[in-house]
């Protein structure tokens, strides 16, 4: 029970803080969704999204924690539930992307990837805030 609470803890020190966290928050996972997530379903040229396989993984299984991290997790993020816990394959996708897929790319393009591994690093380190369910799911506990 303590570590769900631990999981589930945020203090960000005043409301205007979780706000301002609850804007950031929307606006990033809004923004993973329209531009990663929906391309999963949308064709480009004729052709299905390509999602790179760096580590080899089953195709199944490397589509399926892609589309995961893309399609659920900017939901989970934005409701703010289970956040510290969402974001790590989120996490996973975005820094192998930043360290692997691109690493010979300009940093240009290397940093979509690492700006959305970073801001999702600051989630997974302060939580959700008071504006999410896991603050409402704590206050239950």
């Amino acid at each position: 029970m303590e570590i769900l609470k631990q999981i589930l803890s945020s203090d960000l020190g005043s409301s205007f803080n979780d706000i301002a966290f609850l804007i950031f928050r929307v606006l990033l996972a809004v923004e993973l969704f329209r531009v990663h997530g929906l391309k999963k379903f949308r064709l480009e040229n004729g052709q299905k999204e390509i999602i790179p396989n760096p580590l080899g993984l089953p195709d199944k299984m490397n589509a399926l924690v892609a589309s995961f991290s893309d399609l659920v997790v900017p939901f989970l993020i934005i409701l703010g539930l289970g956040t510290r816990l969402a974001v790590l394959p989120t996490i996973g996708v975005t820094a192998i992307g930043y360290f692997v897929v691109h690493r010979k790319d300009s940093l240009e393009v290397r940093d979509v990837p690492y700006m959305y591994t970073l801001s999702l690093l600051l989630i997974l380190a302060l939580g959700a805030g008071k504006y999410s369910l896991d603050y409402y799911l704590l206050n239950l506990l």
